[in-house]
């Protein structure tokens, strides 16, 4: 199973950058039939030489210095947004959709970025705030799973629980309700986090029993949609590997185990 090249929270990064660079080359444009106003001073290093990753920034606004930097293709450079990836002509001038490709080692040098900022990315959340699943002996592999309380797949998922662990594989979840916030899958997750026993209150909420637990904090959901969110995840189960790459959907406990091991599924 291979990673989605392309996804909506790719195609709305460029489409925020066509409209920021467009609105800049308008404004550029209505600003010359005015009286020039002296812009700020650009960003330049000890030699005094002009960053351009400072114009790319002024133009395309809602970034940092720090989420650009030079692609390996001279004059084209790499911005980053949450987990998306897009590159930006020097100037600021031009915004290119897609993934970069290495023709000599066929590398997806956009999806090896992508995997790298997604693995930081989930690294941020403590184990202490996930509900953790683990083989009794060492594990082999861990994967972190954004998951649905309603959702069917999720489910099947969570039934094989014990299989996923025999064969070496710990299981870190995170929460996912689809739905939003305010709905009846968020408040299923808040229950299962208030539960004084979280694990077992995943199982049995996925077993489709009422879970009744006292109110408590749970800001715990609304981060980790959020964190789904910025990780572009648009279904549930959704699987991270250690690596970052993430496998949209449901992955039976050996198929997953065999790709885990070799890389194919």
């Amino acid at each position: 199973m291979r990673s989605k090249t392309f996804s909506l929270s790719a195609l709305a990064l460029a489409a925020a950058l066509a409209t920021a660079l467009i609105g800049s080359a308008q404004a550029q444009t209505g600003a010359a039939a005015k009286t020039a106003i002296a812009p700020p001073p650009a960003v330049s290093d000890s030699a005094g030489k002009v960053d351009p990753r400072a114009e790319i920034v002024k133009k395309v606004g809602g970034i940092k210095l720090e989420d650009v930097r030079m692609s390996p293709v001279n004059g084209i450079y790499e911005v980053t947004r949450d987990a998306d990836i897009s590159y930006v002509s020097s100037d600021g001038r031009y915004a290119i959709l897609g993934d970069m490709v290495d023709l000599d080692s066929d590398d997806n040098i956009s999806e090896t970025r992508r995997r790298g900022v997604r693995a930081r990315m989930i690294d941020t959340v403590p184990e202490s705030e996930m509900l953790v699943f683990a083989p009794k002996d060492a594990a082999k592999y861990t994967i972190t799973v954004f998951t649905d309380i309603d959702c069917g797949y999720c489910r099947r998922l969570h039934s094989q629980i014990a299989e996923y662990n025999r064969l070496g594989i710990r299981v870190r979840y995170l929460f996912f309700p689809r739905t939003g916030p305010d709905t009846d899958s968020w408040h299923k997750a808040e229950s299962v986090w208030c539960a004084s026993n979280r694990n077992d209150a995943l199982t049995r909420a996925k077993n489709g029993e009422e879970i009744k637990s006292p109110k408590c904090p749970a800001d715990i959901i609304k981060r980790d949609y959020e964190l789904g969110q910025k990780l572009a995840v648009e279904g549930t189960p959704a699987i991270f590997l250690a690596s970052g790459e993430m496998l949209p959907g449901y992955a039976p406990p050996q198929q997953l185990a065999k790709y885990l091991k070799s890389g194919k599924m």
